[in-house]
């Protein structure tokens, strides 16, 4: 069974019953809210272009010579977010894109799109990139840069600079309750939701869980 359904007739119940109080006493902005708690994902995607196409993703970072796996792990990590949410959408195969980048010299991401004979390229700029906040707390932070083209016609279908990502946007962590390696990775699973969430529809309350979760 999918998670996000395995507790909603509870959910549900709690949200009717949240409802049915607020009317008794009258109390219209907590009926807005209430019926906001009781409705699924609500924020439509943003970019439908990926939409039923063969698409690559590709990654490469600018001055991140400290982080030389963080493009790979980027963009594996988008192309299965993507994979997963977007429909018929059908992805290029993460390890033969990584090869064809990795054998061959090239500048613009639609050669590597056009090469791998694909509809829609990706294309993700990292162009900062890093996890200490001094010597003794992670907080990571990362400035990305995204473009779509369609590889047939040579469009550029999306360009868009994310604002920085900062993880966790409110706190830090201690290097001594977390390795380097698994922060990391973490801080790139969460940079992956940011961008591939662009693409599908998505609940907002997610990201504020996260924050929570690390607050606590």
């Amino acid at each position: 069974m999918d998670d996000r359904f395995a507790f909603r007739p509870a959910r549900v119940f709690l949200a009717a019953t949240v409802l049915a109080v607020l009317a008794l006493a009258g109390c219209t902005s907590g009926l807005a809210t209430a019926m906001w708690l009781l409705k699924g994902p609500n924020i439509p995607a943003e970019y439908k272009c990926l939409k039923d196409q063969n698409v690559a993703v590709v990654c490469r970072g600018t001055d991140i010579y400290n982080f030389p796996t963080v493009p790979k792990e980027l963009s594996q990590k988008v192309a299965s977010l993507l994979k997963s949410n977007v429909p018929k959408i059908r992805m290029v195969n993460q390890r033969e894109v990584d090869q064809w980048m990795d054998n061959n010299d090239w500048d613009e991401y639609l050669e590597v799109g056009r090469a791998l004979k694909a509809d829609r390229v990706l294309g993700i700029e990292v162009e900062q990139f890093s996890i200490y906040q001094g010597q003794t707390l992670y907080q990571g932070k990362a400035n990305i840069v995204m473009k779509v083209y369609d590889c047939q016609t040579g469009d550029l279908l999306v360009d868009k600079p994310l604002p920085q990502s900062i993880h966790p946007p409110n706190s830090a962590k201690s290097t001594s309750d977390v390795q380097e390696i698994a922060f990391r990775r973490e801080f790139v699973g969460v940079l992956a939701d940011q961008i591939a969430r662009h693409f599908y529809a998505h609940d907002p309350r997610a990201y504020f869980a996260a924050d929570a979760a690390y607050m606590h």
